[in-house]
Order: structure tokens, then C-alpha cells, then sequence
């Protein structure tokens, strides 16, 4: 599986980057290691005769070296919860086949709305104007006025979803082809659909990316990016008051406020005290500082980290599903959670926005904290400084130091 020499050039071949393009994209650190990685042959053994996975024993590889390219796909619908370790393999094949009949109900239903969808094409221009009058597009058809709201505001928002889809991992070759653009705007522009709550905001594009190339099947993909929004739909929810990340912020800043009181103070000086400099960074996960590769490692040492047994259930049936009490957890329960939430389990640390990603800001910030005391005069300073991390900041050390981060607050913070 890994070779001698399974180095960054093995593994982009998983992810080819378009040759135009390969100058200006931060360079790949990420590398699979032999008895550390999570390959297809550890993955496989993992599983019981009936197809029971063996949780523990998968956090564990992710949490120490990431997983191999060729099962990404397959190990993230477990780490976002799509499918429950306890399941046979005939439970799970029954329920991606619902999953797949509702998803093409759903795309059915879209489709007669705006025929684009499902075609292979989409669009880049509006297909009906504020007041719901229809506009003439190449390949698009509204044959009426629209005057339901969730329906007007739906077809709203359908070409920002093009413009996005256009503009998403250029640079690999993956998206050269028109009908996996396409794939990734069905992908969106039917969540959006769905969850007329959030609808669709920039930055959805990036989450939703990775899934759309790791797993062929359009209505998996789609499943998989539903549960990865279940944990950041919050981020998304923007009004004319506030931004989603909002609360996150809130968090950074009292962790930091907490382990480092004269960065904190040097920061609020600045006018940076509700650290909107780190919205990015949280909104879509390190997208943008890491290369695609780096990024996926990142995400699922974050999700094997921050894994819960529950996690299935919990979305499944809302309100069935509960962590244990701590103490009544033996040592083999307490494996099937990944290292950031065993600790939070240990200390009784509840807080929801108490996410893995915000002491990964805040480890960012702790390694600058030098730099930004020294230089930064204003927050044009802090965000340059932060600017600078892009494709020089290891994923690996990073999670590491944000675990470390996560021990110290929680020594130093009052329990709940």
C-alpha cells in the first residue's frame, strides 16, 4: 500500500493538480507512514464478519497518521456519522439505498422547478429577477412567475452556487471536466433546497468539495456533506447582525483570553477582541491555508479526534441519543471517542462550541504570539501575520499543539 517511496507525487496522483497550476499552490506535507496511516488492508481487518467496525482501533490509526487516498471516502461517512460502527453491512447497504431513493426524490423535485439541474450543465446567471419574474438562460427553463417565497428565494441563489462551483479547486484537474462542477452545483444547489433554513452561503463550496471528488456517487456525496454541515450549519447562519462563526469567536477569545491574557489584551488593544480576523480559518476549516491534500488530513484528524460513539444516533433520533455519564464508562467505551472528546468527557466540559477547530485558531495564534506582540500595530498587521501561515503550517504539529491547548484552558477554566 505505501511503498518505499510513497511521497507527495504518489499521492497527488489520487488528487492531480492541473500543470498550470501546480506554482501557486501551497506545497503538500502530508505523507502516509507505515503502521500509522490507516491503509485499505488495516481498514478492511477492521471490520467482524458481519461488518461491526471496530471504532477504537480506526481512531486510533486516523488520530496517529491520518488515512490512505484510496479509502477516504469510505472511512469519512463513519467519522461524520453516516452510518453507525455497530451496523451489519446489510444494515448499512438498506440504508444507502433509502438514502440514494430520497436524494433522487429530492432531485426530481428540484428538477421540475429548474430543468438545469441533473443535466450536466448549470448556471452562472440569474433565472428569475427579485420579483420573481422569470429571465430567459441557455438551457434553463422557468416556464412561470414565482410567487412562493422558499421557491423564489431558492432560484435566488442558484447562480451565486455556479459562480462558487467555477471558482472551487481550480487548480485541480478533477474540476477541468464540466460534469463534476456540475455534480458539486446538483450537490449544493439541492442542500440548499432542503435546508431552507441555512440555504447556501459562500464557503459551502469548500466543504462540500472534498466529497463530491472522494465519493463517486452523487447522492453519497451528498449524504456525506449533510452530515459534515450538521456540525457547520451554525457557522453558516448569517443575518444582518450577526455572522454564524459568531459564538466560535466568542470561545477563541475566551481561550485565549484564559491561556494567554497578554496576547488577549494586545489583541483587544487592536480592536481585535472579538477576533473576526479568524472568521475564515473557522468558517471552512483551513481550506484555504493547507493544499487539498493537507486540508482532508487535517478535517480527519479533527473528526477522529472530536469522534463521539453517538454520533449516528444523534441524527438519526435527536432525541434518543445521549453521552453516558462519565462514570459509568469503562475503559473500552471510553476508546470509541476520540481524543478531544475523551477529554471534555473527563472533565465535563459541555460547551458546543467548544470545537477542536478553535483551539486549532488558537494554537495558530499561540505560535505567532511572538510576532504579533513585536509587530502587529493594527489588525491589517494581525491578518498579514496570520496570511503568512499558508502552506507553511503543518497539520500534524498543529492538531497536536491544539490539544495541548485544549488541556491547559480546560486545567485553568471553571468546570461548567
Amino acid at each position: 500500500m505505501f511503498g518505499k517511496k510513497a511521497g507527495t507525487e504518489e499521492l497527488e496522483a489520487f488528487y492531480p493538480i492541473r500543470p498550470e497550476c501546480v506554482a501557486e499552490i501551497p506545497k503538500t506535507r502530508f505523507k502516509p507512514r507505515a503502521g500509522k496511516t490507516l491503509s485499505a488492508r488495516r481498514w478492511q481487518a477492521a471490520f467482524s464478519e458481519t461488518g461491526c467496525l471496530d471504532i477504537a482501533k480506526v481512531l486510533r490509526r486516523i488520530q496517529r497518521g491520518g488515512i490512505h487516498p484510496s479509502i477516504k471516502g469510505l472511512v469519512w461517512e463513519f467519522l461524520l456519522g453516516c452510518y453507525n460502527p455497530n451496523s451489519t453491512l446489510e444494515d448499512r447497504n438498506q440504508l444507502r439505498q433509502q438514502r440514494r431513493e430520497r436524494y433522487s426524490m429530492w432531485k426530481t423535485e428540484c428538477r421540475n422547478m429548474v430543468s438545469v439541474i441533473g443535466s450536466g450543465n448549470f448556471i452562472t446567471t440569474p433565472i428569475i429577477t427579485d420579483d420573481g419574474q422569470p429571465i430567459e438562460v441557455e438551457g434553463c427553463r422557468v416556464t412561470s412567475a414565482v410567487s412562493d417565497k422558499k421557491v423564489a428565494q431558492w432560484m435566488l441563489i442558484l447562480h451565486q452556487i455556479g459562480l462558487d462551483v467555477v471558482r472551487t479547486d481550480r487548480a485541480l484537474a478533477f474540476y477541468e471536466d464540466k460534469a463534476n462542477q456540475a455534480k458539486l452545483w446538483d450537490v449544493l444547489s439541492i442542500y440548499s433546497w432542503v435546508d431552507d433554513d441555512i440555504g447556501y452561503v459562500q464557503g459551502m463550496n469548500d466543504i462540500c468539495s472534498p466529497m463530491v471528488i472522494l465519493l463517486e456517487n452523487e447522492a453519497d456525496a451528498f449524504w456525506c456533506f449533510e452530515r459534515a454541515m450538521r456540525r457547520l450549519r451554525e457557522n453558516f447562519r448569517c443575518s444582518t447582525t450577526s455572522i454564524g462563526v459568531q459564538s466560535q469567536l466568542g470561545t477563541l477569545s475566551q481561550v485565549i483570553k484564559t491561556v494567554d491574557p497578554q496576547l488577549h489584551k494586545h489583541l483587544e488593544d487592536l480592536d481585535g477582541g472579538e477576533y473576526l480576523f479568524a472568521f475564515r480559518m473557522l468558517m471552512v476549516l483551513f481550506r484555504r491555508e493547507f493544499s487539498f491534500l493537507d486540508a482532508l488530513y487535517l478535517w480527519e484528524v479533527m473528526w477522529a479526534m472530536e469522534y463521539n460513539p453517538n454520533i449516528f444516533w444523534s441524527y438519526e433520533q435527536p432525541d434518543g441519543a445521549s453521552d453516558s455519564n462519565y462514570g459509568q464508562l469503562n475503559q473500552k467505551m471510553l476508546k470509541q471517542y476520540g481524543k478531544f472528546q475523551r477529554k471534555n468527557l473527563e472533565t465535563g466540559y459541555a460547551d458546543k462550541n467548544n470545537a477542536l477547530a478553535v483551539f486549532l485558531v488558537a494554537s495558530v495564534l499561540e505560535t505567532k504570539n511572538k510576532q504579533i506582540l513585536k509587530e502587529a500595530k493594527g489588525l491589517d498587521d494581525v491578518v498579514s501575520i496570520l496570511g503568512d501561515i499558508t502552506g507553511n503550517l503543518d497539520a500534524k504539529k498543529a492538531c497536536q499543539e491544539a490539544l495541548k491547548l485544549q488541556n491547559k484552558y480546560l486545567k485553568k477554566a471553571k468546570r461548567p
